[in-house]
């Protein structure tokens, strides 16, 4: 009898609970009102955008729930002409969407603006309101203001990747043969190669579809598919490209040369061979005989149109190269001091020829090789 009496008051508390819950269950009332005041930037402002300059601060009045719950904010872009139907970028605002203010670095409007069709280096003008959302209603906005925006020299989006072709280069105009640039740091490029009499453009793949580049006659970088036309006899180029800033460097490489530290000389020179590859297969080497002992130093002097530049070990001072990692061969900019900077020959090159090599490679670290020779 106990346990049924328990029975009968557990289902009647279940039978509560349930009749609790729908009388409790309520639809979700998604009702809000749109934004109605755009507060800063002020309409038809300016702004002269700069790489890394300071985020600017868009504020807007604080759209009404019906419900009083929380409300989700976007900051919408569209070119000047646009009626936000197809924006061209949309971020949401800060606290991850629910105030009523966006902080956007300058380097993101930049990018905005590049999407809006304003040229590097130009000035231009967005567009700008708020969708405010809850669940799935969103409201525009039919307040919207214009900022003009003057856009840095470069490429608010660089490429990943690069590529030299032409009808001057090694790979000549078939596109699956294009030269691939080492990329130094993001949005810069870096190239050895020979450029015969001919043309020679830039593009980010390898393939038809790419996007293509090309140096106007004052060396920016442009956006296209112009060329650059090469008359001289074929010669071996360094080709640098900045596109965060659009500059190239392109110098003229007359020699490279060993540089042996103790004759305080370059004792002999290596020839391009292509692929941005230099190579002599046999130059004499004999250590200085100091009364220490006797020293085998070296480095490398590359000759450029721009004077002298020196190619060295990362250690200032070094150790002998046997039983040392691949990076201990590796070539970076150095001074012209004698003695740092070097590598030392292996002990069986004294007084016999040795194979030297210079690689710049486009898909690893520039490196050499020396190694002893009949």
């Amino acid at each position: 009898m106990k346990r049924l009496f328990v029975l009968a008051l557990t289902a009647l508390a279940v039978a509560f609970v349930i009749s609790s819950c729908k009388k409790d269950k309520r639809a979700l009332d998604t009702s809000i009102s749109a934004v109605n005041t755009l507060a800063a930037p002020l309409n038809a402002s300016s702004i002269n955008l700069q790489a890394g300059g300071p985020a600017v601060t868009f504020k807007w009045s604080a759209a009404t729930a019906i419900d009083g719950g929380l409300i989700m904010y976007e900051v919408t872009f569209d070119k000047a002409g646009g009626d936000f139907s197809k924006p061209v970028y949309r971020i949401l605002s800060d606290g991850s969407g629910v105030q009523a203010q966006a902080t956007i670095p300058q380097d993101t409007l930049n990018k905005i603006a590049s999407l809006a069709g304003v040229a590097s280096s130009s000035i231009g003008t967005l567009k700008w309101t708020v969708i405010a959302s809850k669940a799935t209603n969103m409201q525009l906005s039919k307040i919207s203001n214009t900022l003009q925006v003057s856009r840095p020299a470069g490429f608010a989006v660089p490429p990943t990747t690069l590529f030299l072709t032409g009808t001057a280069t090694e790979g000549g105009t078939d596109i699956s043969k294009a030269i691939p640039f080492k990329q130094t740091s993001a949005g810069v490029f870096e190239l050895y190669t020979s450029l015969a009499p001919g043309t020679y453009g830039f593009t980010d793949k390898a393939s038809g579809s790419g996007v293509k580049y090309y140096l106007d006659d004052k060396g920016v970088i442009r956006q296209g598919s112009g060329s650059v036309t090469i008359s001289p006899a074929k010669t071996t180029y360094r080709l640098r490209l900045d596109f965060n800033v659009a500059t190239s460097n392109v110098v003229g490489i007359q020699s490279l040369g060993l540089f042996m530290s103790a004759y305080n000389t370059e004792i002999g020179q290596l020839n391009y061979i292509g692929n941005g590859t230099w190579e002599n297969p046999k130059i004499a080497v004999t250590f200085y005989q100091f009364s220490w002992g006797r020293d085998e130093r070296y480095k490398f002097a590359l000759h450029t149109t721009n004077g002298i530049e020196y190619l060295g070990s990362s250690n200032v001072n070094n150790i002998a190269p046997a039983g040392q990692p691949a990076s201990y061969f590796y070539l970076l900019p150095v001074t012209n001091a004698q003695w740092d900077n070097t590598y030392k020959f292996d002990p069986s090159i004294d007084t016999h020829n040795a194979k030297v090599d210079v690689y710049f490679n486009t898909g690893g670290p520039y490196t050499h090789t020396a190694v002893a020779v009949n």
